[in-house]
């Protein structure tokens, strides 16, 4: 089959595994049936599962750091970690395998690897996802992220779609004048770059925009549509596949097409998932652990579709805060609440990080230009989320002009202590 035929047979699949008119029971008893082949197919093929028995409940959970321990053990080509890393240095190429890595945001990185194959269908994907009417509206798609993707190459075979990435390491001002050039109707890029398109172009007007690759958080959202207008959708995608794309009703669904998602509880109604890809053929991996957590939705979706729906990708488990209380009690206080807390506390706030820097001390850093009555109310509500679960940390405000970086992935939270540090 050819690269042509392979994306518009993956674009048509798309489309008919998560149609309206189907109901979740039947698509629940499709995905079974793809899962069970690829259980006994695919899953043996690689060294790291070729004893195990083809039953998804009996494998072993998994996460970044099995895999990367061993990675020549998850991929069909026995490439090792050492030869992956000097491809991806060098042509991202070893023979016809494509290798990219993960940004690192949570530390180590990780290799990934993929066939030509895998790449036409996860852009046959995408596309059937994010704009399914390119046929009749020829679409210019411009992606803007930290790192390039041997996935993004094949998306100029057709006059209808074109794609152009856009590097954030090189600095806004670099590439700023080429993208309004571009006139793109699509952007995907992360919500603080879109924030500050929405800030400083005036010529941009697409008409779709997907934030991807970091939180979403309600302050962004606000300025984002009041600049371009309508919905701002959600592409979320990590190193493991492509997990979820919101809707033309503007509500992020899980790819559950390509991959089977269990969910372990957190705290507060949060899960975090195991995925199980079982659209990737040559770089295998099952119930892998993420290290992201979600709120899922507990009623469909006005679109129709059989694809489960989250409400929010929270954040990170690393940033999740921690805390043991006296009486012995473990403590997790989850990225949203204190976000949540903050931005309610006064409408002037657009911009602020919560870390927490040592074992009882947590840092509030607001803008200099903020008022003091709105710094007060924002301090205030914060101690009252942790005073309310019988916490007492020291929070101290900080006053720091937060400038656009492109080479990090923001993160309004973040825990930076460690217990092993001694802090």
């Amino acid at each position: 089959m050819t690269g042509h035929l392979r994306i518009a047979s993956a674009f048509v699949q798309t489309l008919w595994a998560g149609r309206a008119d189907r109901s979740r029971a039947a698509f629940e008893s499709w995905q079974a049936g793809i899962l069970r082949r690829w259980l006994e197919r695919d899953l043996p093929a690689v060294d790291f599962y070729r004893a195990a028995p083809p039953r998804l409940a009996a494998l072993p959970v998994i996460d970044k750091a099995t895999v990367m321990a061993d990675f020549a053990a998850f991929n069909r080509g026995r490439i090792p970690a050492e030869d992956g890393w000097r491809a991806f240095e060098t042509t991202g190429r070893i023979d016809a395998v494509s290798i990219g890595a993960s940004t690192g945001t949570s530390g180590n990185r990780a290799l990934y690897a993929i066939t030509e194959a895998e790449q036409d269908r996860w852009l046959g994907t995408i596309v059937a996802k994010a704009v399914p009417r390119f046929l009749v509206e020829p679409e210019r798609v411009a992606v803007i992220l930290p790192q390039n993707s041997a996935l993004y190459d094949g998306a100029n075979r057709s006059r209808l779609l074109r794609l152009q990435f856009f590097d954030l390491r090189q600095g806004f001002e670099s590439w700023l004048r080429a993208l309004e050039t571009f006139a793109p109707t699509t952007i995907v890029a992360p919500p603080r770059v879109l924030r500050h398109l929405a800030e400083q172009s005036e010529r941009l007007k697409p008409r779709r925009l997907f934030a991807a690759a970091e939180t979403l958080d309600p302050v962004d959202r606000t300025v984002i549509e009041a600049r371009f207008g309508g919905k701002l959708g959600q592409i979320y995608m990590a190193t493991e596949g492509l997990l979820a794309v919101s809707c033309a009703k503007g509500r992020l669904h899980l790819a559950e097409d390509a991959n089977l998602f269990e969910f372990e509880p957190v705290a507060d109604g949060l899960v975090t998932p195991l995925v199980t890809g079982f659209r990737r053929r040559f770089q295998i991996m099952a119930r892998y652990r993420m290290n992201d957590l979600l709120r899922l939705s507990g009623c469909p979706c006005a679109c129709g579709s059989p694809l489960r729906v989250v409400d929010e990708v929270v954040g990170r488990m690393d940033d999740v805060f921690l805390f043991d209380r006296p009486d012995g009690v473990r403590l997790l206080l989850t990225p949203d609440v204190m976000r949540n807390a903050v931005l309610d506390a006064a409408r002037r706030i657009t911009d602020f990080r919560i870390l927490r820097e040592e074992r009882d001390r947590v840092v509030l850093v607001l803008e200099p230009k903020l008022g003091e009555e709105s710094a007060r109310a924002a301090q205030c509500a914060l101690q009252q989320v942790f005073s309310g679960r019988g916490l007492f940390p020291e929070i101290a405000v900080r006053r720091e002009t937060m400038a656009f970086e492109g080479h990090r992935k923001l993160r309004r939270v973040e825990n930076r202590f460690r217990p092993e540090d001694g802090r």
